[in-house]
């Protein structure tokens, strides 16, 4: 049966450095069972001052696989892209091997947006991904699945082309819901009161999936929240 839990922290700070610190347990108790953990990660600033923590002696971290739940549709290396902004954080620093990571195809490829998302599914694990990261936005939204958007819909297909996204940049490509659900653990991790009122709507169920994307997933093993009291500040506890 799935479980849900919900933490709470003092402030941005403090959760940066808890989720660096679950991100090393994390992988150290997989690899303890002989496993190499598939690992999606998100962008966002919360995010990235976490990749920033962790300890690049604190596993075995050439056997770990990284993925992306979207990406900012610009060319290879520029600063928008949640990738680049990994591999600046942390990936670098911790030696990852270039077939551990799976950045998702840049603007000037060769194929159009959706024939570059559908490449990307292609790639994708048979297994579903041991853990997943995400980040919430003050409107809701996750990945790049926002709300109102028919990609919230989406049952077909594993990833897909975003255009028009109400945040730039506008093109994007981003995991479908059917494939972020497919997720042994998933973990929320979101900081500021500017989300505090998406948060809110997601952890009480208040929300809908079309103005809070953020409920539309749930890990099959464990759902957690990381939150600072600000992100928290709605939430009857």
């Amino acid at each position: 049966m799935s479980t849900r839990d919900l933490i709470v922290f003092d402030d941005a700070a403090d959760l940066a450095e808890q989720i660096a610190r679950r991100l090393e347990l994390f992988v150290t108790e997989h690899q303890t069972d002989g496993r190499e953990p598939h690992v999606v990660l998100t962008g966002g600033t919360i995010a990235i001052d976490a990749y920033r923590l962790i300890d690049a002696d604190a596993a075995n971290w050439s056997r770990v696989h990284w993925w992306w739940g979207d990406e900012r549709f610009v060319p290879e290396g520029h600063a928008d892209r949640n990738d680049q902004q990994a591999r600046d954080a942390f990936l670098d620093r911790i030696g990852t091997p270039a077939d551990h990571l799976h950045p998702m195809p840049a603007h000037g490829c060769s194929d159009s947006m959706a024939a570059a998302a559908d490449g990307y599914a292609a790639t994708l694990p048979d297994e579903p991904f041991d853990l997943v990261l995400l980040g919430v936005g003050p409107d809701g939204h996750i990945a790049s699945l926002f709300p109102g958007f028919d990609q919230l819909h989406e049952t077909e297909r594993d990833c897909v082309e975003v255009f028009g996204s109400p945040k730039p940049p506008p093109e994007r490509i981003t995991l479908t819901l059917p494939r972020l659900n497919r997720a042994r653990d998933v973990l929320f991790i979101v900081a500021g009161e500017g989300k505090a009122d998406a948060v809110a709507r997601a952890v009480t169920g208040s929300g809908t999936l079309e103005d809070t994307p953020a409920t539309g997933v749930t890990g099959q093993d464990r759902t957690v929240w990381l939150l600072d009291e600000a992100a928290a500040s709605q939430l009857d506890r």
